[in-house]
């Protein structure tokens, strides 16, 4: 029996038990899982430390991962050794059936997510980063970072770090409302008017901004709908979303009908930001499955594994190992 095979019918026998009619529940999703918004901190683990310095070591996360199904993930940590980590650990990644996609964090420690838009040492370090690399290549994106007042989307730093993406065919990952998404997509805009060597933003659509939590504050559905439909490079990331989901763990109707709407726009993630979330990944990635398997099948492989893998250019993972 594989892994897939058996998590579905550990679900079905859950429900005979509880007495609910399995004939009649969702059957929850069982293909693989792309994880685009996933942390390696350092309170999960200092590296090169002895515990308790490393609570969650490789092997932990590794295994947390592989027994979801989850077979790729963008890793972002504050620092950035945390990437590097996993970026480093090719062959426990590969025996766990696990893609690290590696990307910049902005953050040395905690003071930095409220000043990073200010400190122009963060330009200097993602530049520093991008050409170090990681030890399975290059990072393929910047992020994630708040903007906990959009207005500080204007500043200089948040636009040079967004026409670097742009330039540099980049992923950014970012924790904002939705009036930030407009400022940060309006730098490379204006960016793009101005004569440059490379393709131009306007015939690229400009970066791919990867909204995490799709509004964490609760920005309305139709205001989502509003910026995917102006931003075709925008995609959603759905942890901790307010109102995503209703009864039984299924997408409330606004949500579905979104999703349904712009099937190729969203993504699933764990934001392991604390190490809380490493305790609960099981339970996360079973609410995704949970909710997933209520989509067609199509839309239900997109979200939870093609629309990332697309992205990034990953091959379709195959069987779990």
């Amino acid at each position: 029996m594989t892994c897939a095979h058996g998590f579905l019918a550990v679900a079905l026998a859950a429900l005979v038990v509880l007495g609910g009619p399995a004939a009649s529940a969702q059957t929850p999703y069982g293909g693989p899982l792309f994880d685009a918004h996933l942390h390696y901190n350092d309170e999960a683990c200092v590296h090169d430390a002895p515990a308790p310095g490393c609570p969650h070591p490789l092997s932990d996360v590794l295994d947390r991962m592989q027994r979801n199904g989850v077979r790729a993930i963008i890793a972002n940590s504050r620092p950035n050794d945390g990437t590097r980590a996993l970026a480093q650990a090719r062959e426990q990644a590969r025996a766990a059936g696990v893609t690290v996609v590696p990307f910049i964090r902005l953050y040395r420690d905690r003071a930095d997510y409220n000043n990073w838009f200010r400190d122009p040492s963060i330009a200097e370090l993602v530049r520093s980063e991008l050409a170090r690399g990681t030890p399975s290549g290059p990072y393929r994106g910047l992020g994630e970072f708040h903007l906990y007042d959009s207005a500080n989307a204007q500043g200089p730093i948040a636009r040079e770090l967004m026409v670097l993406a742009d330039r540099q065919n980049l992923a950014v990952l970012a924790h904002v409302d939705d009036a930030a998404i407009e400022q940060l997509m309006q730098h490379v805009l204006d960016a793009a008017s101005q004569p440059q060597p490379a393709r131009s933003a306007v015939e690229r659509g400009g970066p791919v901004l990867i909204w995490a939590h799709t509004g964490i504050g609760g920005t309305p559905v139709s205001r989502v709908d509003e910026l995917m439909a102006r931003f075709p490079r925008l995609m959603g990331e759905l942890s901790y979303r307010p109102g995503l989901t209703c009864e039984d763990g299924q997408l409330c109707p606004d949500w579905r009908a979104l999703i349904l709407k712009y099937p190729d726009r969203f993504l699933i993630g764990s934001d392991t930001w604390i190490n809380q979330r490493w305790l609960y990944y099981d339970g996360l990635m079973q609410a995704y499955r949970t909710w997933l398997g209520g989509l067609p099948p199509d839309v239900a492989r997109a979200v939870g594994w093609d629309n990332g893998a697309r992205l990034f250019d990953l091959p379709d993972p195959g069987e779990r190992p």
